[in-house]
């Protein structure tokens, strides 16, 4: 965690350089969308790279202040907030198929929009264990004891993840599946492996994140019975795409709710009815806060002893 504060210094300079090229010179094509980053574009986008580098900055080489650390997470969500359609580029990115619209460039940037989020973030982090004299690696303080079982409160988080893919399949029955449309082939490989995609994170993810069969091979798998599953094999999806569905939805849920009371509906989303998106948008939303909260128990009942601090 030491090193964090430097590349976050590092990767906001490089990618404010082409934000602020972009800002005198002109960006590039966006592609069918025309943008890349949400709220922030030209120069803001620039002056949000800056911020970011001298936070970053700061966190190294300051005591400790409590609204600094404030700051660092404000401009680490600003960042995530800004690039959740990363969530549609790599899901259009993998599977061409479903008609969606990809620019590369736009996903690039994207990508080094939420790269420069998890080093400030990482680096906000280092900065509090830092004062708090907590273990820079594992951040335990104290004598801490990891939990033995999964906590209740992550069994509720995995269950409400797969009711709210199961709703999100009841708005779509509701509506009909002739609706959607994946360049004109409905049932296209592409299609097909998005929606096996699409169940599995909707229902066997969050159980594995919860139940013992995501830590160790059941007895009945042959061969493998008994070998401990990689832990970032579950963890990893978890925090990525539950991150991801959060922000993404969290932003179109405001989106959706902006656009119902200034009558704007028939302007953006169409042609899906008003309300599919007010059930199919809080169900997604659930989705990922669950997946989250489930894959952040995971990380706490399967980290092993620190090989720094010895802590459990």
């Amino acid at each position: 965690m030491t090193w964090t504060p430097q590349a976050a210094v590092g990767w906001a300079l490089a990618y404010g350089s082409v934000r602020v090229w972009w800002a005198i010179h002109g960006a590039p094509s966006f592609g069918q969308l025309k943008f890349d980053l949400i709220f922030f574009a030209g120069w803001s986008a620039a002056g949000l790279c800056a911020a970011a580098a001298l936070v970053a900055v700061a966190l190294r080489t300051a005591p400790w202040r409590w609204f600094l650390l404030v700051a660092a997470w404000a401009i680490c969500t600003a960042l995530l907030v800004a690039c959740p359609l990363l969530l549609l580029d790599v899901v259009n990115g993998l599977l061409p198929g479903l008609g969606a619209p990809f620019h590369t460039v736009a996903f690039m940037s994207r990508a080094a929009c939420l790269i420069e989020a998890i080093l400030v973030g990482a680096s906000a982090e280092a900065y509090r264990r830092r004062w708090r004299s907590a273990c820079l690696f594992c951040g335990r303080a104290g004598e801490r004891v990891r939990m033995d079982q999964t906590p209740r409160w992550a069994l509720w988080a995995a269950y409400a993840a797969i009711a709210g893919c199961l709703i999100r399949l009841g708005a779509q029955v509701a509506i009909g599946f002739g609706m959607v449309r994946h360049s004109g082939r409905t049932l296209a490989i592409e299609g097909l492996l998005f929606e096996a995609g699409f169940l599995l994170a909707g229902t066997v993810l969050p159980l594995a994140l919860v139940q013992s069969w995501g830590r160790v091979v059941p007895r009945w798998v042959p061969l493998l019975a008994g070998r401990r599953i990689p832990r970032w094999l579950p963890l990893g999806p978890g925090f990525v795409i539950g991150g991801l569905m959060t922000v993404y939805f969290g932003i179109t849920l405001v989106k959706v709710a902006t656009d119902t009371l200034s009558g704007a509906w028939h302007q953006s989303l169409a042609p899906f009815p008003l309300a599919f998106f007010w059930v199919a948008v809080p169900a997604y939303l659930v989705w990922g806060l669950g997946l989250g909260v489930a894959a952040f128990s995971y990380y706490r009942v399967t980290r092993p002893t620190c090989r720094v601090c010895s802590r459990q």
